[in-house]
């Protein structure tokens, strides 16, 4: 069965952190396993931990600007659909390394608004998921996330969380719109 595991909760908690080590651990007990990791924070730093500089031109935000320029400038072909399009630009947007596989959100294309990022996300994790044993994702902080069902399709779900106050309200919080 595929998995798609999702590590949300408060930000500053560790979710990245622990999403890495959980995917080293698997890693060094089996190499059998395709594994795709999904850094859905605009603010992505799974690169930066594994030590890969992700430009922001490969990620989905960046090849989704590219994107919205072609089509302003007509420059998209008429026999293909959007859906197709935009599968092309996300797969295009994948760093295959050599015992796994990242795909960035990156950032949106202005300020405070990440729903057209969010709305490709959504569908890639759909469609990309399947070709993957295990789908790691690192959630963004807070509740966005799952008030825009983004991680709809997840099968397993992984709160990090601190003692405080506004860590345990989070977790709750989670919990509540994932029902």
């Amino acid at each position: 069965m595929k998995k798609i595991i999702s590590f949300s909760g408060k930000g500053g908690v560790g979710k990245s952190t622990l999403l890495i080590l959980m995917l080293k651990y698997l890693l060094e007990k089996s190499n059998k396993l395709d594994i795709l990791v999904i850094d859905a924070d605009p603010d992505a730093n799974i690169g930066d931990i594994i030590g890969k500089e992700i430009n922001f031109k490969e990620t989905i935000g960046g090849k989704m600007k590219v994107l919205k320029n072609k089509i302003q400038k007509r420059q998209i072909p008429l026999d293909v659909s959007k859906d197709q399009i935009i599968e092309s630009e996300v797969f295009s947007a994948l760093l295959e390394l050599d015992d796994f596989d990242i795909l960035e959100m990156g950032r949106s294309e202005g300020e405070g608004c990440y729903c057209s990022v969010n709305n490709t996300l959504k569908r890639v994790i759909d469609v990309i998921s399947k070709n993957y044993d295990i789908t790691f994702i690192d959630a963004p902080a807070g509740l966005e996330y799952f008030s825009r069902k983004t991680g709809r399709n997840v099968t397993d779900l992984v709160i990090v969380t601190d003692p405080s106050k506004m860590g345990i309200h989070t977790m709750k919080r989670i919990l509540e719109l994932t029902k």
